[in-house]
């Protein structure tokens, strides 16, 4: 089964970004190759599904951030190749007849481009042969290595890796291995290449962790029910405070409180950020983590009005609920965050709303929800009603009259108020009533 996840997430959680902002995918984006890029992108959006292709993925990752490896490949040559695998029709075959005296005097453009991509191929194959020698046996590689080696040994292919890499190719020979190349071998050809794009992915995202410092989750099944993150924090804010936080099947709602600028919902985007990149295999910016598996992510933090339907906020934020809601009652296993729910109604359909949702939620032991709120009064209400309810703030200290945040989260509910404290320091009321600028 395929992860869920929808837009509404990848924009709150940055995956992808927006206009002026490096996204996440951006962080690891060190890719020599545009293929490398786009499979990369495709990992994002397909994040995998079972516990064992996470961990697969997660170990050769960290094998080739302990090594420091460098791509092994001139990036200009998949551009050249592919630009030669790209022309199937065979009426640009060449033929086995000598060149005709225009052709010596000055090869043809189609000729030239043949001749360079055939040069290309080979310098990649050799590239990628002579990589492949010098891997351990007990690499975690090794498996996608033995693929790579029953390829390389298809007829024909292994005159490829015995050319010498310097001089012209000469007639005979660029027949030959066009004929290999483009028609014969070339859907081996294509998986070899597609290959090396995965080690480009693998070498570039291993280079990310180690650069970062991020740590490689160990994914669970998902009965054990269980999360562990320690020290993790939001990739691109700067000086990131990090947190620690264990959720299991006994308290699986996070009822999160804490003043504005507290630093609510970046808590919220990296505990998004974390699941989301654990879940496709990533290495991700903690210490430590492990998880268990989910089959999907839904997030609620910046949710836009509804203009095209004539919705309002609060209406909006209704559907999203109700989306959830449907997910839950077909058995899914989410991660859920609600950032200031129904934030767009009056305080006292809120405070009910909040009350009857977050209860609710309790009711679905398989998944984890993460809920904020200003509304402490509901919080009272909701220890009462159930025990898998975790309640955790994020406290302000006042230094005089200015608000100091740790952004280190804290057990328990926090009546911290500091609104007006924040439009008294600015002056605003100030400029109002006396016009000053």
């Amino acid at each position: 089964m395929a992860f869920l996840t929808d837009q509404q997430t990848l924009d709150d959680l940055n995956i992808f970004g927006k206009r002026g902002s490096e996204p996440i995918y951006g962080i690891f984006n060190r890719t020599a190759t545009r293929h490398g890029a786009a499979l990369l992108e495709e990992m994002f959006r397909y994040p995998l599904s079972d516990a064992a292709s996470m961990n697969q993925r997660s170990t050769i990752f960290q094998y080739f951030a302990s090594h420091g490896s460098a791509f092994p490949f001139q990036s200009e040559l998949f551009d050249i190749a592919e630009q030669y695998l790209a022309v199937t029709d065979e009426r640009t075959r060449l033929s086995g007849e000598p060149r005709k005296l225009t052709s010596l005097l000055g090869e043809d453009n189609e000729y030239k481009t043949i001749t360079k991509g055939i040069s290309a191929l080979i310098a990649i194959l050799q590239s990628l042969h002579v990589f492949l020698k010098g891997l351990a046996a007990d690499s975690p590689y090794y498996r996608e290595k033995s693929a790579i080696d029953l390829l390389l040994e298809e007829q024909g292919l292994q005159s490829l890796l015995k050319e010498p890499g310097k001089g012209k190719l000469p007639h005979e020979k660029v027949v030959v291995y066009d004929g290999y190349l483009r028609f014969r071998h070339r859907e081996i050809i294509r998986r070899l290449l597609q290959h090396v794009y995965q080690l480009d992915v693998y070498m570039s995202v291993g280079r990310v962790a180690a650069e970062r410092g991020f740590c490689f989750p160990l994914a669970l099944p998902a009965e054990e029910q269980r999360f562990s993150m320690q020290g993790i924090y939001h990739p691109q804010v700067k000086q990131a405070v990090p947190n620690s936080l264990e959720i299991t099947a006994g308290s699986h709602v996070l009822f999160l409180t804490g003043a504005n600028m507290a630093g609510k919902s970046t808590f919220m985007k990296t505990l998004g950020i974390g699941l989301f990149l654990a879940h496709m295999g990533f290495p991700v910016p903690a210490s430590r983590m492990e998880f268990s598996v989910l089959d999907g992510i839904y997030t609620t933090i910046n949710l836009p009005d509804d203009l095209g339907m004539g919705a309002s906020h609060f209406y909006a934020e209704v559907l999203r609920v109700k989306k959830v809601a449907r997910e839950l009652g077909q058995g899914r296993r989410l991660f859920v965050i609600f950032d200031e729910l129904f934030r767009g109604t009056n305080v006292k359909d809120a405070y009910e709303a909040t009350i009857a949702i977050t209860n609710a939620f309790a009711g679905k032991t398989t998944s984890v929800f993460l809920i904020s709120t200003h509304i402490i009064e509901a919080g009272a209400v909701l220890k009462e009603m159930s025990g898998a309810i975790r309640f955790i703030f994020l406290p302000t200290r006042m230094d005089n009259h200015t608000p100091v945040y740790s952004y280190t989260l804290e057990t328990g509910i926090t009546d911290d108020r500091h609104g007006m404290v924040i439009i008294r320091n600015e002056g605003i009321l100030e400029i109002l009533k006396n016009g000053l600028s």
